[in-house]
């Protein structure tokens, strides 16, 4: 896969391609996690929807540059429409998962004109609510493990699959030969601790959302797992509340992950949102 770069200021930004013509479709990850978080796959099957489909890194993520000072999910929100600006596309239905959510979401309010369609999967409205015991204990685990840097591939491979182990889909198997392979392949590009508090603080910067939310004129597709252990099915609704005549969909024993035997299903909802 060929990698190129788009620019925001002094943030470089990779991304990466799948299909030659379709629907133009950006997908956007969440915090620490690479574009390869979104499987081949999972892109190819998009592509046989119609879809010409485009991955990218987060700043602070990836191949994608570090951030010298604290940003907040605008300047995320910008990346995206740099990397829409750098593939010609005046205009993309736009995906993002998690704080890639939470960026789609701003995308759609700031730049409304670039968002054909709006998906935010396993993500949330704001950060001053739905606090649980099971999501204290998670976050714990999660920060606990991204404090300890693996030392080389293989490791790395391990590691992310602890993380998925914490996070992922209860009520389906792990594809942990394909999460190790990610791991390693990108070990000597992960982000550190530091780049992981700078977009947390991104996300916190903006405070409640809900408001602005309102203004989404975009067909508005939302999905949250009923077993996710970071962002719980009241975020997801309540993201979906904030949006005029969202769609809200919720899968029973999806994590906080994308499980290959939902990859139908979910494809076929972001299929049918950007058929609106």
């Amino acid at each position: 896969m060929s990698v190129s770069f788009a620019h925001n200021g002094d943030i470089d930004l990779a991304y990466e391609t799948f299909g030659t013509e379709g629907r133009p479709l950006l997908l956007i990850q969440g915090g620490l996690a690479p574009m390869q978080g979104w499987p081949d796959e999972f892109c190819e099957s998009l592509t046989h929807k119609g879809f010409h489909v485009a991955r990218y890194d987060n700043r602070d993520a990836g191949q994608s540059s570090r951030a010298t000072a604290d940003y907040t999910l605008a300047d995320s929100a910008a990346d995206g429409t740099a990397v829409l600006d750098a593939l010609g596309w005046p205009a993309a239905h736009v995906v993002g998962v998690s704080l890639g959510g939470m960026t789609a979401q701003v995308m759609a309010t700031r730049q409304a004109e670039r968002v054909l369609s709006l998906t935010s999967l396993s993500s949330a409205p704001d950060h001053l609510q739905r606090w649980n015991l099971r999501k204290v204990r998670t976050l714990v685990k999660f920060a606990a493990l991204h404090r300890k840097r693996p030392k080389d591939p293989e490791s790395a491979g391990e590691h992310l699959v602890r993380i998925y182990r914490i996070v992922g889909s209860p009520g389906y198997p792990h594809d942990e030969d394909w999460i190790r392979d990610v791991g390693r392949r990108t070990f000597h590009t992960r982000t550190d601790f530091a780049a992981f508090r700078r977009q947390g603080k991104a996300m916190y910067a903006l405070g409640d959302r809900r408001a602005e939310l309102a203004g989404v004129r975009a067909p508005t597709l939302v999905i949250t797992g009923e077993a996710d252990p970071v962002q719980p099915v009241s975020a997801g609704r309540a993201t979906a509340d904030a949006i005029p005549g969202a769609k809200f969909v919720t899968y029973a024993g999806m994590g906080h992950d994308l499980p290959r035997p939902l990859w139908p299903d979910l494809i076929g909802e972001i299929d049918a949102i950007a058929s609106v």
